[in-house]
């Protein structure tokens, strides 16, 4: 009966919901909010256009529970915004290897 065990325990799991992609933020909103001359407001959509790809490229690099706190940093002001999940996100990723690093060391 205990063979069950492992079996009945990976049952009852319930699965963590993970976005397999980057999650859609509007830049424009963003942007807006931020105010600031046109010149700047423009400057705010090229920055955040250049996060969203970065994060497209790199997203599966990151844990999911990084992503999972990151989004709600970055959602906190319900202006989220590229810019700060990246930058989250990449703080992350580089704690947690340079806590890898003087571990090993």
């Amino acid at each position: 009966m205990l063979f069950h065990l492992p079996i009945m325990i990976l049952a009852s799991l319930q699965p963590v919901p993970v976005a397999d992609t980057v999650p859609k933020f509007d830049v424009s909103r963003v942007c807006q909010s931020e105010g600031g001359s046109n010149d700047e407001q423009k400057r705010c959509v090229a920055d955040e256009t250049q996060a969203r790809d970065s994060l497209q490229k790199e997203w599966t690099q990151f844990t999911p529970g990084a992503k999972k706190q990151c989004d709600e940093e970055a959602n906190i002001d319900r202006s989220p915004s590229y810019v700060e999940l990246l930058t989250c996100l990449e703080m992350e990723r580089d704690v947690k290897a340079e806590r890898g690093g003087k571990m090993s060391k």
